[in-house]
């Protein structure tokens, strides 16, 4: 009883979180919000007995990108005499990608709630060793890519950092 009363608590507090970050005009505040957000994440993997993703939910997100995020909208100038106009078209294409967003993720939560209807869902999610298993197993593949396009991302931000030594 105590655990729905939590996992209530933790959705409203992730969603409101979430909401203003949306709404808050200040960058610095949205940062906080999406920090309060992570670690109402962080909160339903405990709920949910994954304590070691929770951990590494809050050392990755919260921790170090927050961190990153804060760090560089607290170097970038923020002036609307600045700042360039949204057009019309780019507001359009965000709207459509975000519904594109929002049918994947209905899409992903219906697989999910049948799923838990049929009962494969293992009982023991928060071990190290199961999440190795997935993820070296069936999810080999991704896991690889994703390494490769980190690796590739890394080799551009250190090509465009770079400062240009030939003065010629």
């Amino acid at each position: 009883m105590v655990n729905l009363y939590l996992f209530y608590f933790l959705s409203f507090l992730a969603i409101f979180c979430a909401l203003m970050v949306i709404i808050s005009r200040n960058p610095v505040n949205s940062v906080l919000f999406l920090i309060l957000t992570f670690f109402a994440i962080a909160g339903h993997y405990v709920l949910l007995n994954a304590q070691f993703l929770a951990a590494v939910h809050i050392i990755v997100y919260a921790g170090a990108i927050m961190v990153l995020f804060l760090y560089v909208i607290m170097m970038m100038n923020f002036n609307k005499e600045s700042e360039p106009s949204k057009t019309f078209v780019s507001q359009v294409v965000a709207t459509i990608a975000g519904g594109i967003l929002l049918i994947t993720l209905t899409g992903a939560l219906r697989i999910t709630d049948m799923q838990i209807a049929s009962g494969h869902p293992c009982e023991c999610t928060g071990l190290v060793q199961n999440l190795g298993r997935v993820l070296f197993g069936s999810f080999l593949l991704p896991f690889e890519v994703s390494s490769l396009l980190f690796l590739a991302a890394m080799t551009g931000v250190v090509l465009l950092g770079k400062k240009n030594t030939n003065n010629t």
